[in-house]
């Protein structure tokens, strides 16, 4: 099977209290200790992407975006996702040559821009062209943008589910939705789930996945904690903190 099979079935027939949880590598060096722990995929953050590539976030250069997500995928042997922002303005088939080029098996897309949501019916019509172009060769994860931009009427977000998953979408992320929220969304929507968990903070992952989630992510959560780390490191080194 390729590992965009594999990819697409991790996230059906799973128990509630056993999402798939993918962590997310910024550069090869974290893919590679993702891996070796044994996680069956990974999904890259681009925000911690571009904070290893030294960009603020939602900043990074395509092509950049696309060559990290490459030498991610060539260092190690379990399927990749790149979350690929608002596809950078590219055409439908553009992005998917240029996703599996990379090595991805899927992507993750946002629907706003600058701060302002996508109109939900044009950016479903764009999500339909990506998913004509890219057949089953890619798992489309399309993010819900409504909660992170405002909007707290969980009726927006599964409207935009609806839409996005009718265009051919394999799963939806309504970002920043609330935890007392989700099982409302769960019952509104068709197909697998995406929830952003935080790292140290908040409901496991298995608690996630009894409330609705499918599958966990920690957006630039995982790059910012080993930044910390590499903080205090410095700090000792340099003689500011107890060693």
């Amino acid at each position: 099977m390729s590992h965009a099979t594999v990819f697409r079935a991790l996230h059906h027939g799973r128990a509630p209290e056993d999402p798939l949880v993918l962590p997310g590598p910024w550069d090869a060096a974290s893919a590679r200790v993702f891996a070796a722990a044994g996680f069956p995929a990974l999904a890259t953050p681009s925000a911690g992407v571009a904070a290893s590539l030294g960009y603020e976030d939602g900043r990074t250069p395509a092509d950049e975006m696309f060559a990290a997500v490459a030498r991610i995928v060539r260092a190690v042997d379990v399927p990749v996702s790149a979350d690929v922002e608002g596809g950078y303005g590219l055409a439908p088939k553009e992005l998917v040559e240029r996703l599996l080029a990379a090595g991805a098996v899927g992507c993750n897309v946002e629907d706003s821009a600058d701060g302002v949501l996508k109109d939900p019916a044009q950016h479903a019509e764009w999500l339909a062209g990506v998913r004509e172009e890219a057949g089953d060769r890619l798992f489309l994860n399309a993010r819900i943008d409504t909660f992170l931009r405002g909007v707290d009427d969980p009726g927006a977000a599964i409207g935009r589910a609806a839409a996005y998953v009718a265009a051919g979408a394999d799963c939806v992320y309504p970002i920043a939705a609330p935890v007392a929220v989700l099982p409302l969304l769960r019952a509104g929507i068709q197909g697998p789930v995406n929830v952003l968990a935080r790292p140290g903070d908040g409901p496991s992952p298995a608690e996630l996945g009894g409330l609705g989630a499918t599958r966990i992510t920690f957006g630039p959560g995982l790059q910012r904690q080993a930044e910390q780390a590499v903080r205090e490191s410095a700090q000792r080194l340099a003689g500011r903190l107890p060693g």
